[in-house]
């Protein structure tokens, strides 16, 4: 009986190791999981100054394109495609597009600009046009750009902010939506009222969540708006804490692009806009009077209350609070005084002038990696200067026109509305990347003046003026 006993514990003692390992190896195998993201673009352009109702598109991760008109499964390392309904683009009634160049219009993240201006937004959309959308937007005859909405297709976020709600999927709904979308006629379909592009990502999310995304009969008058698709997918994400959501911010790219405005439901659009309220008030105050108190009391949303942001490093961060930018500001404003010789000349003011003229004077071009630059006239020479993160502090013969870029950057950044749109981590790293670039200034100049020359190491020695910044990350 005892070597029964003892033959069988030893035999459970087996049966557990083995059990133990097959967990062990059960766990280590990553859990499919896929996300659909709704984003909720600002608007921009005559639609901020008349309509303000924005844009909707649907980001999915597990889902890539063969082409922006055929779908596949994402292998391992792709990012996803972003999907849309568009207005007179080759006939389609939707496009997908990469990830990275929907948002910028460049193909790798450390590609992505830090300063942005209408003429490197065009070149770099132009530049991916002819690598990768030639059967969707050719050349015109004379080989120069095509007219038409295109380049709603890529560089979204050198127009406007976007605010993401990400919603748990599965790759086998993934499988079935691509088997949908493949199958179906890829006709224009766009009409304002009744298919427009926040109808098309209503349904895609309900494809994955039904009814989790739906119109306001009284709020929008029966029309499907990006916001109330945004404000109702949020309200269902809280109800259902099974599915792993989140919400964030996607900002614009600082530069002088225009910034884009606040988002608006059909509602808001009529009682925010003075030439329509104003009338209204006082033909027919009391109808007037109810709008106002059904949009207090009911519509009224704000995106970015308590969102998070997405920072340079594709990580989720807190935007800057008011303390931290005041501490920013003070920082930035001792880095600036401490790197030059001659007094600053006043922020917002002449300073920022002779910037935009030097930029205005410059020209777009790829490095030769392939990555943004412009060129610079410096000291009569023609000169190549990197504006990403990962190419800017290479440029030895212009680092006085790079730092003025990042210094423009900060200043955008640090503005009180932005600074609600930027990521701390972000700043931080600009901040850094500003004092690299102000020593390597002064080393240069150094370097061609003798020993006798000002740097900022001597400026910091004397008067202590320059609060050391943190240790920058992801910067080569």
């Amino acid at each position: 009986m005892v070597l029964l006993h003892n033959y069988r514990a030893e035999k459970d003692l087996r049966l557990s190791k083995w059990i133990l390992v097959l967990l062990s190896c059960l766990s280590s195998i990553p859990r499919a999981r896929a996300e659909a993201t709704l984003f909720l673009g600002e608007p921009y352009g005559y639609d901020g100054a008349l309509a303000g109702t924005g844009h909707a598109a649907v980001y999915l991760s597990g889902v890539c394109a063969a082409s922006p008109v055929v779908l596949r499964l994402c292998q391992p390392g792709e990012s996803g495609v972003v999907i849309s309904r568009y207005h007179g683009v080759a006939g389609h009634d939707w496009l997908a597009i990469p990830l990275i160049p929907y948002l910028y219009a460049v193909e790798k993240r450390e590609d992505i600009p830090l300063f942005a201006d209408r003429k490197l937004v065009e070149f770099l959309r132009n530049h991916y046009r002819r690598n990768h959308l030639e059967s969707i937007a050719a050349d015109d005859p004379g080989g120069a750009s095509p007219d038409g909405n295109w380049y709603e297709l890529v560089g979204a976020s050198y127009l406007r902010t976007i605010y993401a709600y990400s919603i748990e999927t599965s790759p086998e709904l993934d499988a079935a939506l691509i088997s949908k979308l493949n199958a179906q006629p890829n006709r224009e379909r766009y009409r304002l009222v009744t298919a427009n592009c926040a109808d098309f990502a209503r349904a895609l999310i309900d494809f994955y969540h039904p009814h989790a995304v739906h119109r306001s009969i009284v709020g929008d008058l029966g029309v499907t708006t990006p916001k109330q698709a945004a404000k109702t997918l949020a309200k269902y994400s809280r109800r259902h804490p099974e599915f792993e959501s989140s919400h964030f911010v996607i900002p614009q790219v600082p530069g002088t692009v225009s910034r884009s405005r606040p988002v608006h439901g059909v509602l808001e659009c009529a009682i925010t806009a003075k030439k329509y309220m104003l009338p209204l008030l006082a033909l027919h105050p009391y109808v007037a009077g109810s709008l106002i108190a059904a949009y207090v009391g009911h519509w009224r949303y704000n995106p970015a209350q308590n969102a998070l942001v997405l920072d340079a490093l594709n990580q989720l961060d807190v935007p800057p609070s008011r303390q931290d930018r005041r501490v920013f500001q003070d920082r930035f404003e001792e880095l600036v005084r401490g790197g030059r010789v001659e007094d600053p000349l006043p922020a917002n003011s002449a300073e920022e002038r002779r910037w935009s003229s030097r930029l205005a004077a410059t020209r777009p071009s790829l490095d030769g990696n392939g990555e943004p630059a412009l060129e610079v006239r410096e000291a009569s020479k023609l000169t190549s200067v990197g504006i990403a993160r990962t190419n800017i502090l290479g440029s030895a013969d212009a680092y006085e026109f790079a730092t003025s870029l990042v210094e423009a950057r900060l200043r955008e950044e640090l503005k009180v509305a932005p600074a609600r749109k930027a990521a701390r981590a972000d700043v931080e790293n600009d901040l850094a990347l500003l004092r690299q670039l102000l020593e390597q200034q002064s080393i240069a100049l150094g370097l061609a003046k003798g020993a006798g020359s000002v740097t900022v190491g001597t400026l910091r020695a004397e008067g202590s003026r320059t609060t050391s910044a943190p240790t920058p990350v992801g910067l080569p």
